[in-house]
């Protein structure tokens, strides 16, 4: 392979997709910086920058996904902000017996593409209107606007999945309903601009991460259904 073939190839394996949702907003930033040149050099700059950061939100890398019953990927990229015992909210009608939250903060450099933690029917899909307060918040997930999801897997296993907006996230995206049937990693939505993704366990079941972790969307173990494992100790260095 030639030198220049081996750099031609670097950047293309540097480059990452961009979402099919995310045209319409790469294509008003360009608009927009297009403007901005027109008025004044300098600014057309800032929206090339500003255009730039439009594409690089919506990026969508390929992910790959483990693929064994029983285990729980993450259904999005971002810091692991907490693990918690609480009963989940009611819209996902999983009863009133307290469950393992994983709550995944996602931050506006994060991609926001979001996978299907373990494969499965959705068996239940609410919308719940609310407010717009800081994602890292414990009350985010029940005061903030929300899409909750619930996935049965083949094994009868219920996990709950809860799109949460946060300050600069303003719309929840979803591109399944109920009755589809996910494969674990399989892109089932995203949060426009900063948000928060919760995952409900089964009861009696612990997480394999840890709080402060960074966790990658489709590829990072949160739980394992078949394992006894309890939780784990980590060291932040």
């Amino acid at each position: 392979m030639s030198e220049q073939h081996s750099i031609i190839d670097s950047i293309r394996g540097a480059l990452v997709p961009v979402h099919p949702d995310g045209y319409k907003f790469v294509a008003a930033f360009a608009l927009i910086a297009l403007v901005l040149g027109w008025l004044w050099d300098p600014l057309g700059w800032l929206g090339a920058i500003a255009t730039g950061w439009c594409a690089y939100f919506f990026r969508d890398p390929p992910r790959a996904t483990p693929l064994r019953d029983g285990l729980v990927v993450a259904p999005a990229d971002g810091r692991v902000s907490a693990i918690e015992e609480v009963v989940p909210p009611s819209e996902l009608n999983l009863g009133s017996e307290p469950r393992t939250r994983v709550s995944i903060f996602l931050s506006v450099f994060d991609v926001h593409i979001n996978r299907a933690p373990v494969a499965g029917r959705i068996v239940k899909s609410v919308y719940v209107p609310g407010l717009f307060l800081n994602a890292e918040l414990d009350k985010a997930s029940e005061d903030n606007e929300r899409k909750a999801l619930v996935i049965e897997t083949a094994a009868g296993a219920a996990i709950g999945v809860v799109q949460i907006a946060g300050l600069v996230a303003r719309r929840i995206v979803t591109f399944v309903g109920e009755g589809h049937t996910l494969a674990a990693g399989e892109r089932f939505g995203l949060i426009r601009f900063g948000s928060r993704v919760d995952v409900y366990l089964p009861p009696g079941r612990g997480a394999l991460v840890a709080p402060g972790q960074r966790a990658i969307g489709g590829e990072t173990v949160l739980a394992d259904l078949q394992s006894g494992e309890g939780a784990r100790q980590v060291r932040i260095a």
